[in-house]
């Protein structure tokens, strides 16, 4: 039985690789503003593999900047749909900065652009260096209250 599971999910796998290798043919095609095809499953006990239109974020030159701009690509005029998608990035957006790593080394008192660039820094040096979080801070922390108490 968990051969035949295995050959299922092997066979799950190639089909995601295949469509990944069709999305980013037809990814490269798009130019613009608009939306990229991305590929990923369903979730639940047998995923299918899916395909989506989604905005890509690793790409800012792709994404719409007015209001105007969304509902022109994104095809949508009907104002409570706006309204739900509002709602939807506003709660991921506060969701993602209530549950970062990084919030509880955060000095309150700090301004919010000493705020932003100590949680850039050591998002990235603790990337760049594969040490933890906490390591990160305990190295960057002790500067940046040294240069609050000079201010």
């Amino acid at each position: 039985m968990a051969s035949a599971a295995t050959s299922v999910s092997d066979a799950r796998e190639q089909l995601v690789k295949e469509m990944e290798v069709k999305a980013e043919e037809t990814n490269k095609t798009r130019t613009g503003k608009g939306t990229r095809v991305r590929v990923g499953q369903t979730r639940g006990k047998n995923p299918k593999v899916i395909t989506w239109e989604a905005f890509d974020d690793s790409q800012p030159a792709t994404l719409p900047a007015t209001l105007s701009e969304f509902m022109d690509v994104a095809k949508v005029s009907d104002e409570k749909q706006i309204v739900a998608f509002l709602i939807d990035g506003y709660n991921d957006a506060q969701y993602t900065a209530a549950s970062d790593p990084i919030a509880e080394f955060v000095n309150p008192t700090w301004s919010e652009e000493t705020q932003r660039q100590f949680r850039l820094v050591v998002r990235n040096y603790s990337n760049a260096t594969g040490v933890t979080i906490e390591d990160a801070v305990a190295l960057i922390k002790p500067g940046i209250e040294a240069s609050q108490k000079k201010a």
